[in-house]
């Protein structure tokens, strides 16, 4: 009898360890190098745990929200681990489809720079932590050293006023070179160019749940921006990312006033870059305010719903870990998320913008933390664009926006 027992015990025992072996994880990811990030994490994290297999999803930015939303507000449980950009994560934690980490036994790291791990809290920014920072996207400004010197000018700016005489006296000296660049195109575009210069001065979207964005301070911000169009290339109005890098990369403008950490590789790179050596990555200028660059952080949570969720995290925090960030940065040019990476001389050596891209972390700025922020920036980027292209005054445009995001926020 004895011996029975003890056979039913091994056996119970080996199935208990065979699932454990067998677990299975299954990763909503993005597409492009994103995606191939991801793969590589998989690969090392494999090469570590054999027993663990692993579906890898890797969607475009609408298909995957599309599909988060679905699964996350089911409870449907499809997905373990879950990439989501840091504008989504107030949705998905208010409405608590993401797991609480630290309830799950993860202690935060102090190694994380801390505008970073703090988008994936909520509430902002020290409420439960739902996710951790996987991608360090920050928003970043650049400017020809060259020009800057032939011309005397101060550098880098320290100011947006800096940047606009800069502009204008290149523009008006060099003739086969534009002043300034940015992306003029309506929505989510020419929010993006414009936030560092609108919170530089001061100005704020949404405060104490009011819209706030027709501000003084607001309104001076885009007189600037308005200002700078003057000295940017013939047809900005309608200029997104594509056009953006390639006047860059073609040495046709002296200052961009945004630029990503998955762009600047390229301007050292001779088969595609006029430009090499010559072109400094700095964080935004400020003026009212200090540097205030948008972060864009793209993090990773568990499910709530996951049935695997010890496992998930152990997967979140290997690929968020400083060595294998560290590894991703030098191979793919992964943009970390840890101090420890950012500092670390191999990878200054291999990327010389890298501590201008700390320095812009430490001071980044999120965009509101708020659910509906993606209809928010609708009705902003388009109010934007009519001033831009001179249908309203800056004054009509920010009043009408205000008006707009009031009505959003009391929905």
């Amino acid at each position: 009898m004895r011996g029975r027992v003890f056979l039913v015990c091994l056996v119970a025992l080996g199935l208990s360890v065979m699932g454990l072996s067998e677990t299975k994880l299954v990763i909503a990811g993005r597409d492009g190098g994103y995606g191939a990030v991801l793969e590589r994490a998989i690969e090392l994290y494999l090469a570590q745990n054999p027993g663990v297999e692993i579906e890898l999803l890797k969607l475009p930015y609408a298909g995957l929200y599309e599909k988060l939303v679905i699964d996350l507000a089911e409870g449907i449980g499809a997905y373990d681990i879950v990439m989501l950009d840091d504008t989504w994560a107030t949705e998905f934690m208010s409405q608590g489809w993401l797991a609480d980490l630290e309830a799950l036994g993860y202690t935060p790291d102090p190694d994380f720079v801390d505008n970073a791990l703090a988008v994936g809290r909520y509430p902002y920014p020290d409420g439960a932590l739902y996710a951790l920072p996987h991608v360090g996207n920050v928003e970043l400004f650049a400017y020809r050293r060259d020009l800057f010197e032939k011309y005397g000018l101060p550098h880098p700016p320290q100011s947006w006023l800096e940047v606009l005489g800069a502009a204008a006296l290149i523009d008006m000296y060099e003739p086969d070179v534009s002043g300034v660049v940015f992306r003029g195109r309506k929505g989510n575009p020419i929010v993006t160019g414009f936030l560092p210069i609108f919170w530089g001065f001061g100005g704020r979207i949404v405060e104490d749940g009011q819209a706030t964005v027709a501000s003084p301070q607001g309104i001076a911000a885009l007189k600037l921006f308005l200002a700078l169009k003057e000295y940017a290339p013939e047809g900005v109005e309608v200029y997104n990312s594509s056009e953006v890098k390639d006047a860059l990369l073609g040495g046709d403008v002296a200052i961009a006033i945004e630029v990503w950490p998955g762009w600047v590789p390229a301007l050292d790179d001779p088969t595609k870059s006029q430009v090499v050596g010559l072109v400094e990555i700095i964080p935004a200028p400020g003026l009212v305010e200090t540097s205030s660059p948008m972060i864009g952080i793209w993090l990773l949570g568990v499910s709530a719903s996951s049935r695997n969720q010890a496992a998930a995290l152990d997967f979140v925090q290997f690929i968020t870990s400083p060595d294998v960030q560290r590894q991703l940065t030098l191979e793919l040019g992964h943009p970390p998320t840890r101090h420890s990476v950012y500092t670390d001389p191999e990878v200054v050596a291999k990327y010389r913008w890298f501590p201008a891209q700390l320095a812009a972390m430490d001071s980044a700025v999120p965009r509101p933390r708020v659910p509906v922020w993606s209809e928010i920036e609708g009705v902003l980027g388009d109010y934007l664009q009519l001033a831009l292209v001179g249908q309203m005054s800056p004054e009509d445009a920010l009043a009408a926006a205000q008006a707009r995001i009031q009505e959003i926020l009391e929905r």
